[in-house]
Order: structure tokens, then sequence, then C-alpha cells
């Protein structure tokens, strides 16, 4: 079940009877976790057993962690979930690396890979490994002392709108809300729906529709001449967006209904006006992950200049890896990581120069950085994007003018309106939001009724006028 399909409408408004009818806390968590194992359980049965072994496991290393903040118990969960996420994500990536390397050296160690090295990914196994990672980092820092049951553990990891893709929290933003769960109050209802109703229109009347173009585009990257190699870029750019910050809002949405808050995820990254501040307005609680537990772990930028650009790099280099198992995401994360290095080399080189804040000097860099920002990010979407280093080379190459292309495929003008009016409106989004955010105390006067017909309204359309069903883009990672 996907947020965006009514079957998971269905579920969620029969979950939620049960909430509404239950009677104190001990039932109300236990409607949330039955709720949450049966919608992970839509997906594959199965990997119900691996996400118990891997949370019950976890919660004696998290307990033995309470009692002695061991550093050998510390390193023995990190080796333990990291290296079982390595296997199940990378073996088949190691081997056909491994296999590529022989080939090339003329020193054939063995056959192709076997098909068990490429077993499907259990779905947000990397989201639910970072949660419990970060407990355990937290407590043998002493940041967390805060006693957690087995109960309050489960729902932690569990909990259906963040489990799959995020977002990515720390226990101290979710634990102690789960630990207090509420009767349902109108005010979570009204803020809950409107918030889910926005990232509902996101994914499927902006993602889901621009999917087929993306698709179509990447499939004949070498047809791509400069304009529809740009656009190309441009539309998986906002596919990705509008599908991940679709996905992240519904998931806060859901969540607030039941009052339970969690953090945004997405502050209208296209705005930013260089890398850094990009990676500041993206997947907001992943950049926080890294840098509180790997970014800082490595030292910061605690100890030197060339220490902390390798710092940087390292990290981005990791976080690539971690978004899928290909060498093209590497490269992403190396290219994020070569413009965080460079800009911080900027930063030092301004500060050398006496260029200050708020100077016009100052100030002219910052415009130009917008439009600078946008198109070193855009470049980065194809290697995400492609299939392989050779599209993403024809593209990226098409991108710069570097290439003659073949008969480029035809994309009808209003298709093209419809993009570049998608990308206006991104940009557009921070106004938009503040205007929205105006008018919500009229909307809270209406009657409940009427509301409640507006969303269903709202729903009904969005079904019949959004594209073809399409899974979320980070369900893969």
């Amino acid at each position: 079940m996907v947020f965006s399909s009514p079957s998971f409408l269905l579920f969620f408004a029969v979950l939620l009877l049960f909430y509404a009818s239950a009677r104190s806390y001990r039932e109300r968590a236990a409607v949330i976790l039955a709720g949450s194992l049966i919608f992970y359980a839509s997906w594959k049965p199965v990997y119900l057993i691996l996400l118990a072994v891997s949370v019950s496991l976890n919660y004696l290393i998290y307990s033995g962690l309470t009692a002695t903040r061991s550093k050998r118990l510390l390193t023995f969960g990190l080796v333990l979930n990291l290296g079982f996420l390595g296997v199940v994500k990378y073996l088949g990536m190691a081997l056909e690396s491994l296999l590529g390397l022989s080939a090339w050296l003329d020193m054939p160690l063995f056959g192709a890979p076997p098909a068990w090295s490429h077993w499907a990914l259990p779905l947000g196994i990397s989201f639910y490994t970072f949660h419990m990672l970060s407990v355990m980092i937290d407590v043998y820092r002493g940041e967390w002392t805060h006693r957690i049951s087995f109960r309050a553990w489960w729902l932690y990891v569990t909990f259906f709108p963040h489990m799959i893709a995020g977002p990515i929290l720390r226990a101290s933003e979710l634990v102690e809300q789960l630990e207090n769960l509420q009767p349902l109050k109108a005010a979570g209802l009204k803020l809950g729906a409107l918030i889910f109703m926005a990232g509902l229109i996101k994914k499927v009347l902006f993602a889901d529709n621009l999917a087929p173009l993306a698709d179509t585009l990447f499939s004949q990257p070498g047809a791509l001449d400069l304009y529809t190699a740009w656009l190309a870029a441009t539309v998986f750019a906002l596919q990705i967006y509008f599908d991940f910050s679709g996905y992240s809002e519904m998931a806060i949405g859901l969540a607030l209904v039941f009052g339970v808050t969690l953090p945004r995820n997405f502050l209208h990254p296209y705005t930013s006006r260089s890398v850094r501040e990009f990676w500041q307005r993206w997947h907001i609680t992943l950049s926080r992950w890294l840098r509180d537990y790997l970014y800082i772990s490595l030292g910061g930028n605690r100890r030197g200049m060339p220490r902390n650009l390798t710092n940087l790099m390292v990290t981005m280099l990791l976080g690539g890896l971690w978004h899928g198992a290909a060498w093209t995401f590497v490269f992403w994360g190396f290219l994020h990581g070569s413009y965080l290095v460079l800009h911080r080399m900027l930063l030092d080189g301004y500060k050398r120069l006496g260029v200050v804040d708020g100077s016009t000097v100052s100030r002219a860099l910052s415009w130009l950085g917008w439009p600078l920002t946008l198109a070193l990010v855009w470049v980065t979407w194809v290697f995400f994007r492609a299939p392989s280093f050779h599209d993403a080379w024809i593209i990226t190459a098409a991108m710069l003018g570097l290439r003659d292309a073949g008969d480029a495929p035809a994309v009808r003008t209003y298709v093209q309106l419809l993009v570049w009016g998608s990308l206006l409106l991104v940009l557009l989004e921070p106004w938009i939001e503040r205007a929205l955010a105006q008018g919500l105390q009229r909307w809270g006067q209406l009657h409940f009724s009427l509301r409640g017909g507006v969303y269903a309204g709202i729903v009904l359309a969005v079904i019949v006028l959004g594209g073809s069903s399409q899974k979320f883009i980070y369900f893969d990672f």
C-alpha cells in the first residue's frame, strides 16, 4: 500500500475508527502497533520475520548500552547492523564490481554472480536501521538517558507514517510522543488532513504525471540535444522533489492526525543559493543524521582545513552509497562532495579577501549562486536517475553542448509548458505556502461536514486526474 492508493485510504479509515474507539493508552498503542505491522506486511509478509529479529536483537543491544555504555557493545551493534545492511543491499554490487575488475585485469575469478546475490531489498531497511543506530549512539554519547520500554521501542521503529522512507528521527523527537498517545483531537485532524492533501497533490498530480516523461527521455540518451537534455534533467528534478516531499508531507500529516509531530523534511530546496544550503533544505533529516553521526564522528571541522574537506567528501560518498547499490550513486555523492569542498574553500578565500556578509560583493555572489546551484544539482540528478555511467555521460555531454544528437524526441508544447510551469510553481512555493497559512484560520471556521466534503472531492479529483500509479522513488533505498 502506498499512501496515495485507494487501498491505503481505506486501511487508514479503518485504523482511525479503531484508534478512536480505544479507551486507554495501552489500547491506542496496540492499535498503532498492529496497524503499522499490517501496513508493513502488505508489501511482503515474510519481511516481518526479519523486522522482528532486527528490532528485538537491537533492543537487547540498546538495553545493554543503557546499563554499561560499553564501546565494545556499541561497536558490535554498528558492525551487526551495517554488516547486515551491507550484505542485503550491496553484495550483488560488490560481486559485480569484483567480476568487472577481474575481467579488466584479464584474471577471471568466477562466473556471473549468483542470482541470490540480487535478492529483493527489504522495504525500509535503510531507514529503520538508521533509526535504531541513532538511539544506540545517543545512549553511548550520553545524549539520551530516557529508558525506552520494549513496546515503545517497537512503536518508535515501526510507526508506519515514517517507517518506510522517513523522516529519519532521533529518539528524542518521537519516543516520548509515542509513550503518551492521546485521543483524537479536532485540531490534529484538521491540520493533519490539510498537510496530507498537500502531499497527495504533489505525488499524484505532479510526480506521477512527470514520471512517464522522465522514463521516455532517459531511455534514449543518444537522441537528446542540448535543450531536451536539460529538459530531461529538469523533469526528473521535479519528479523526485514532488515525489519525496509529497511522501514526507503525507507522513507528517498522517502522524499529526494521531497527535504526533514529525519534523519537516524539505524546505524549498530549489531556492537554495549554494549546494551547502541545498543540503540544509533537501531531505533535512538525512542531512542531519549524516552530520551528527558520520561527519562529526570523523572530526567535522575541528582538525584543520584538509581534514575538514576530507570529512565532507567521505560523508557525501557514503551518503551517495546509502542511496543505492550502484556506482552512479557513489559518483552522485562524489559530485555533491566536490561541490561542498569547493564551497568551503571559496568561503575561506572570501574571508581572506575581506568579503563580509551583507556587502555588495556578498549579495551579488548570493544571487549568482542560485542559478549556478540549480545547474550543478541538475547535473547530479542525471547520475542519480540514469541506469548506467554510459547513459549519464551521454546526457551530461549533451547538457554541456559537447555532442551532436540524433533525432531529438518530440515533446509536445503543452507538456513542455507543464514542466516549466511546475518548476515556476516550485520556485514560488515559499510565497504560496505563506498565503495558504494565512487562509488556514478561515478554513478552520468552516463546518466539519463542509470540510469533509471538500477533502473527499480533492481525493476523488486527484485519483481521477492523477497519472498512472507510481511507487515512491525512495522505497528503493
